[in-house]
């Protein structure tokens, strides 16, 4: 090998080394990095005001892998850990309350033994909820709609609106029932009311978002997450025994946003490295009906 191939070979060797240099410290991406990611990827302005910040861990640590659901159970941080998962990224609260509030929970058995696991395996907990509703679109209407099969359906832009051919509601029911199998619904209304203007709401906005739906001239359904039994439940039960044109049916909290999350989980994947790895672990239902 003459000099100037001699010298050809040692650059290239020098330029591997370097851009796996470059490489290897890509990888090295703390949770803070992964959540600023998010914050420059949300069509939303940030706010200060929020419940999306962490719940536990070092927000400086090395991410190995980012685990995405609904409720951050017991079941999910063992499936995470088991996935080599330490950054999990949850749509509600960890700690039994909107705020994750944990002074009252002082010497509980459960919050202890659960902060212990947490803490045992360096679980980075960050809960993505305010923004990722506010973004442009609403994350977990943009899940669910194409959960649901109805994009199609819908009447305007705002995902709350839909419009379906004539049927039952007993019929509209068993839709929704291929479509959550294994699922328990809550339904208020004549089984034989004829539906053809849907409106959804996922979660727990408050009733008074269910009123203001169920007002509408048009809407003669309203699928819901969950609400008090004595606000939208009630006002629906009176509906139906007046003879009016309108049901409620209540998929569940989890159910109605779960999806949202799912999509969630491939969203990042739109700008977060793909040798971290991302996945979607169902938190499934926490209550048996028997």
């Amino acid at each position: 090998m003459d000099f100037k191939a001699t010298n050809l070979v040692f650059f290239a060797l020098v330029v591997s080394d370097s851009l796996f240099g470059q490489t290897a410290k890509q990888e090295q991406l703390n949770a803070n990095q992964i959540i600023d990611l998010i914050r420059k990827n949300v069509r939303c302005p940030w706010s200060s005001e929020t419940v999306d910040t962490f719940k536990s861990g070092n927000p400086e640590d090395v991410v190995t892998g980012v685990a995405i659901c609904m409720f951050a159970d017991m079941k999910v941080l063992r499936q995470a850990v088991a996935d080599k998962c330490n950054l999990i990224i949850v749509h509600e609260p960890t700690f039994y309350s909107h705020q994750d509030e944990i002074k009252s929970l002082e010497n509980d058995p459960v919050f202890e033994d659960k902060l212990k696991y947490i803490n045992e395996n360096k679980l980075i907990i960050w809960r993505f909820h305010d923004h990722w509703h506010r973004t442009s679109a609403d994350g977990i209407y943009v899940g669910m709609i194409e959960k649901l099969g109805w994009s199609h359906n819908q009447t305007d832009s705002s995902m709350l609106r839909f419009r379906f051919e004539k049927q039952k509601l007993s019929d509209f029911i068993g839709h929704l029932k291929l479509t959550f199998p294994g699922s328990s619904f809550r339904v208020v209304g004549n089984p034989d009311i004829i539906i053809t203007n849907v409106a959804f709401s996922a979660g727990a906005p408050g009733s008074g978002m269910h009123l203001k739906l169920l007002r509408e001239k048009n809407i003669d359904l309203l699928i819901a997450g969950e609400a008090p039994e004595w606000e939208t439940y009630q006002y629906a039960y009176d509906a139906q025994l007046q003879g009016k044109n309108k049901a409620v049916i209540f998929l569940g909290h989890a159910v109605s946003e779960a999806a949202g999350m799912n999509y969630c989980a491939r969203w990042l994947k739109g700008f977060i490295p793909q040798y971290i790895n991302i996945q979607y672990i169902e938190s499934g239902s926490s209550f048996t009906t028997y």
